[in-house]
């Protein structure tokens, strides 16, 4: 059978061997000197044999002792480190995150929101994966990434969905008239060049809707991948765009202004996580951030 020995009872050993003797282990333990002397005897007797010769009150360390003594140390040092990290967990000063996001968010949004939740981690680490939704998705459902931020997936069991539904915005050239307005229908884009995503998009579809409805002309002049290039698009007075409020909040481009559209059209997106592991301490904080970031981009813009 395998010696069954105790932390503290290494840390009594380690000091009686770096004090020399029972005594003054004990001041420095502030235990008594029966218990230490007690410890000790444990320790042999769970060992097999004698750690110390005793003569005369005094003891004299084996060979085996000393050989005891520098595992001794590794042991507890690694064991201080691991205490020392996983406190580090605990405040959130260590950890990994690893987030999968999709297009919309993953050029300024997201970069922005983990910049500011790490600014005061040094020692987290982040990774961070552009990818089309339905590819975030099957990341997180194989549970390779963290958190996930994508458009709204149907249910699936192997992942939690939180939804947000911000409403859309239109993208206008800040030099034309329409920026003075504070809402923009249909109406006012009348056989105006738009830029729009591809057909089976969700706001492609609510846009032709909402012209349709209200019997305007759709000038569908450029047909994009992601709502991004349609900015620099607008801000050369080329052309409007409805856009996801995302892209609206955290786009550098100066040309372009974004106002209210009405009838309202939303951008359905979702924070994912794995539904059959637990999170760590560091996501489930980071989650609460990037859902008050989340809600912040409904405000609003100009």
């Amino acid at each position: 059978m395998l010696p069954n020995l105790t932390l503290r009872q290494l840390e009594t050993f380690r000091e009686v061997m770096r004090s020399g003797s029972i005594s003054a282990a004990s001041r420095t333990l502030l235990r008594t000197q029966p218990a230490v002397s007690t410890m000790i005897a444990n320790i042999e007797k769970e060992l097999g044999f004698s750690l110390f010769q005793r003569e005369r009150g005094r003891l004299t360390p084996s060979p085996e002792a000393h050989y005891l003594l520098e595992e001794t140390e590794e042991v507890l040092e690694r064991m201080g480190r691991t205490v020392r990290t996983m406190a580090e967990f605990g405040t959130l000063d260590r950890g990994h995150l690893r987030i999968a996001c999709h297009p919309a968010a993953s050029s300024f949004f997201m970069p922005r929101v983990l910049a500011a939740f790490l600014n005061t981690r040094p020692n987290v680490k982040a990774d961070l994966m552009m990818r089309a939704s339905h590819v975030v998705e099957d990341l997180i459902a194989s549970q390779q990434f963290d958190i996930g931020l994508a458009e709204t997936p149907p249910a699936r069991g192997s992942i939690e969905i939180e939804t947000f539904e911000p409403k859309c915005v239109i993208a206008i050239p800040k030099s034309d008239p329409l920026a003075e307005r504070d809402v923009i229908t249909p109406a006012d884009l009348h056989n105006y060049p738009m830029a729009m995503l591809f057909e089976d998009h969700s706001v492609t579809i609510a846009t032709e809707k909402a012209f349709a409805k209200s019997g305007k002309t759709l000038n569908r002049r450029f047909v994009l991948r992601t709502f991004l290039p349609a900015l620099e698009l607008v801000s050369s007075n080329l052309c409007a765009a409805v856009v996801d409020r995302i892209t609206a909040t955290t786009s550098p481009v100066t040309g372009a202004v974004f106002r209210e559209f009405e009838p309202a059209i939303t951008s359905s997106v979702a924070i994912l996580v794995p539904a059959h592991r637990p999170a760590s301490v560091l996501t489930n904080v980071f989650n609460d951030h990037l859902r008050e970031h989340l809600r912040q981009i409904e405000r609003p813009i100009n």
